[in-house]
């Protein structure tokens, strides 16, 4: 089994997570069964407790691993399911090794940083690798070299080095500035990062650098002096247009052909033609442009914009645009700033999203903004809490039940239209929060002659879930009787999945308890995003 690790330098968020995906399908397509693995430094156990605006949208994997988007995007490259094995946090880490230590695995030991917590980083490598059947693992280590927090893992990576030589290469992304007042790209921060890498024990194989453009001649003999890595190893990452795209710029360098010659394996030519397709038809020219507003609340980050919040769904979205021939665009509305100014800000687009939230700020401007897509025959899509809420607005709307609301906002409310599931409130009890919710895949059936039948073509689906909260069936008569239909139903439990007004009513107005946001893939976008596109580009 061979081992590629890559690291990150200069500043988080460069694209090691890109940078990992691409080198995976440059080999899985070359021939090889490669596994992606993802470290973290947090000590959370895993993302799901963790506030979208801190570290961005957590990826929700079919078996309920609540995970860091670069999984996310590791599923989207290789268009294959990852889980729980191909997710490693720090916390994970110290929790097993104290856990071992309390059941006397150490046998009287005094249990150390070394080698007690890089035996387990290295034992939860080998283990992925082996239940995967690997030709190569590819480990993206978080964070950027000088961390202290991620000081072990690279550690491992040094340790496994030295143990076997000949089946480990070190990547590292780095970023290469070019400050406006200079006009020229600096390679400084780079050296500054290789040399901590060096501090460590670690020289690595190749250099891929991050810029706004293709690095030069001078550039590359500048990492090759300083940075002792080989001119023809340093591998450019320019700024695209469209992320997919990296693959193709790796290839073009040769990138897969040379790690597969430093590894010792045989050399295969890479089979991109299928991707190259795909990037084509994202890169023509669009017909039509649409106008998306997103009412949410996890966009702010002090006095920014932040895309990271809801990453999975504007990914799901771009795929859907590409497959519609669609020039989208996104309009970002705080749902705090429609409760204040009312939805008359949302003005007139083409269709309206209420995506994934918690708790009770902003909620009232999304309650509002899916009465206003009503209303207005705008299509609507409502993920999760933009299903629920949906609920809510026809309850107080409609049904003429101006109190009505989710009991996670108004424990008082006389018509808790959204309730929380029974078994639920026994973690909530114990403040037992984490990786405690429905979570992951779960079936349903829908029903014939619906929208959502149409979409799905089938009567059985699977959509991925992450919430506690649930449509309240004591209600269900009433909502039918005004014509709110319910067109899935649960398999386990006969919750409400998907709900909907009929088309003859309203050109789209759909919400869905479930993610499809996160089966989404740039090959095979989910039809759920598909239709709704279809139906903002058909117009009302």
């Amino acid at each position: 089994m061979k081992y590629i690790f890559i690291s990150g330098g200069v500043i988080s968020g460069i694209g090691k997570g890109i940078t990992a995906a691409s080198i995976s399908l440059l080999l899985k397509q070359a021939g090889y069964k490669v596994v992606p693995l993802k470290f973290e430094n947090y000590l959370n156990i895993d993302a799901g407790t963790i506030n979208p605006i801190e570290h961005g949208d957590p990826f929700l994997c079919e078996d309920g691993t609540e995970a860091d988007m670069d999984i996310g995007t590791y599923e989207k490259f290789l268009n294959e399911e990852m889980g729980k094995d191909n997710f490693v946090t720090m916390g994970q880490i110290y929790k097993t090794v104290i856990e071992k230590e309390r059941r006397f695995e150490y046998d009287g030991e005094d249990v150390e940083a070394i080698p007690h917590v890089t035996s387990e980083i290295i034992k939860r490598i080998n283990d992925l690798g082996r239940s995967k059947k690997a030709d190569i693992v590819v480990i993206e280590l978080g964070g950027t070299a000088g961390e202290y927090q991620n000081v072990f893992y690279y550690e491992a990576s040094r340790l496994l080095t030295l143990k076997q030589p000949e089946d480990v290469i070190h990547v590292h992304v780095s970023y290469v500035p070019t400050p406006k007042h200079l006009g020229e790209p600096k390679t400084k921060p780079t050296q500054l990062s290789v040399k901590t890498l060096n501090s460590m024990g670690i020289q690595p194989d190749f250099i891929v650098a991050r810029s706004e453009k293709y690095i030069d001649k001078r550039r590359r003999d500048r990492f090759a002096l300083f940075c002792n890595v080989q001119s023809e190893n340093i591998i450019s990452n320019p700024d695209l247009e469209n992320p997919y795209e990296v693959p193709m710029v790796l290839e073009e360098q040769q990138l897969g052909d040379k790690i597969l010659t430093k590894l010792h394996l045989s050399v295969r030519k890479s089979d991109l033609s299928e991707w190259k397709k795909f990037v084509d038809s994202v890169n023509k020219k669009k017909l039509k442009t649409i106008n998306l507003a997103i009412v949410g609340k996890y966009f702010g980050t002090g006095d920014y914009q932040l895309r990271d919040s809801y990453a999975a769904l504007f990914d799901a979205l771009d795929h859907a645009a590409w497959r519609t021939g669609i020039d989208l665009k996104t309009h970002w509305i705080n749902a705090e700033k429609v409760e204040k100014e009312g939805t008359g800000i949302i003005g007139n687009p083409d269709g309206l999203i209420v995506p994934i939230g918690w708790g009770e700020r902003g909620a009232e401007g999304m309650i509002a903004a899916a009465g206003y897509s009503r209303d207005k025959k705008i299509p609507y899509l409502g993920l999760c809490y933009g299903m629920q809420l949906a609920v809510v607005s026809f309850a107080r709307d409609i049904l003429g039940w101006k109190d009505a609301n989710t009991a996670e906002n108004d424990v008082k409310t006389s018509h808790p239209v959204i309730q929380m599931m029974p078994h639920q409130a026994k973690y909530m009890d114990k403040r037992a929060y984490g990786g405690t919710m429905r979570l992951g895949g779960w079936e349903a059936t829908v029903k014939k002659g619906t929208m959502a039948h149409q979409i799905y073509k089938t009567t059985d689906t699977s959509e991925r879930h992450r919430h506690r909260w649930e449509f309240n069936n004591k209600y269900k008569e009433f909502f039918e009787k005004k014509g709110l239909i319910i067109s899935a139903i649960s398999k386990e439990e006969g919750l409400c999945e998907i709900i909907e007004l009929d088309q003859k009513v309203h050109p789209f107005y759909l919400g869905t308890q479930g993610h499809p946001e996160y089966k989404s893939r740039p090959l095979n976008p989910h039809p759920i995003f598909v239709a709704f596109l279809e139906a903002c580009k058909k117009g009302r």
